[in-house]
């Protein structure tokens, strides 16, 4: 905007200067804060491990080089219950996930004041509390395995799939919702021709890329007593078997690799 000079011409500022002094106050706050938290983080933290990192860094490369090839007969159940544990928790997941998404979107929740709320707290929760902690807590009530592995993803997706999918729902196009309405169609019937097909792209995308994100995070879940690779990990970890370690952090690798491309390609041809 122009302002004008000490002798009285016009020159171009980007801001005002109550805005430009806006904008230094903030950027001052920012620096304070930063310089705060860095603080309380130094007061926490023991240096002289931190200098030494590289020095432990090198010698656990040391021994954890070449990787123990042989023990790689030792994998293929573990990493079979992880792939099981990110399948069938995204399953069920999505057919937990689709009513809550319904109930949540503007355009077909019967009640906007009472169950879109409940619907969208569901989805807010469940989003808030990462997989290992709903891990921890099902071990506690179920046990330790395979299975509470596949319901601590399955919680811990409930709410990534229903916020993208009622957002979709959201975002479809009213014309034809209206069309067959008007053909004197009940409300399930305007939902199974007129929203589902619309959504049926993103629903398959939703899938894949929940899918695609529950490979990575069952292999961590075994870390906890939830099955997995991730039980195998612990085990050698617990036993300073680096060898076994470097092996089972590249056939995770290999599975992360796979998982992503597999995700790529369908997502590919869905779009």
């Amino acid at each position: 905007m122009p302002v004008q000079d000490l002798k009285g011409r016009q020159v171009w500022q980007r801001r005002t200067s109550r805005e430009s002094l806006g904008h230094w106050v903030m950027w001052l706050i920012g620096v304070a804060i930063f310089a705060y938290c860095w603080q309380q983080i130094s007061e926490s933290t023991t240096w002289f491990f931190v200098w030494d990192a590289p020095r432990i860094a090198t010698d656990i490369w040391t021994r954890a080089t070449p990787p123990r090839w042989e023990y790689i007969t030792q994998l293929g159940k573990p990493i079979w219950d992880t792939l099981n544990i990110a399948t069938l928790g995204t399953i069920f997941a999505l057919i937990l996930a689709v009513p809550v998404a319904f109930l949540a979107a503007r355009n077909t929740t019967p009640s906007r004041f009472i169950i879109r709320p409940i619907a969208l707290l569901i989805i807010v929760s469940t989003r808030s509390i990462n997989s290992l902690i709903w891990a921890l807590l099902l071990i506690a009530i179920i046990g330790p395995g395979v299975f509470a592995g596949v319901i601590a993803i399955a919680i811990r997706s409930i709410g990534f799939c229903a916020k993208l999918l009622y957002e979709a729902i959201e975002e479809i196009d009213q014309t034809q919702v209206e069309a067959i309405t008007a053909t004197g169609a009940s409300r399930w019937q305007v939902m199974a021709y007129g929203i589902v097909p619309q959504i049926l792209p993103a629903f398959a995308g939703i899938a894949v890329f929940r899918w695609d994100i529950n490979i990575r995070e069952s292999t961590v879940l075994g870390l906890v007593g939830a099955g997995g690779i991730g039980l195998q990990l612990s085990s050698s970890l617990n036993v300073l078997a680096w060898p076994q370690v470097s092996l089972i952090l590249l056939v995770i690798l290999a599975a992360v690799i796979i998982s992503e491309w597999v995700s790529a390609k369908v997502r590919g041809a869905i779009i």
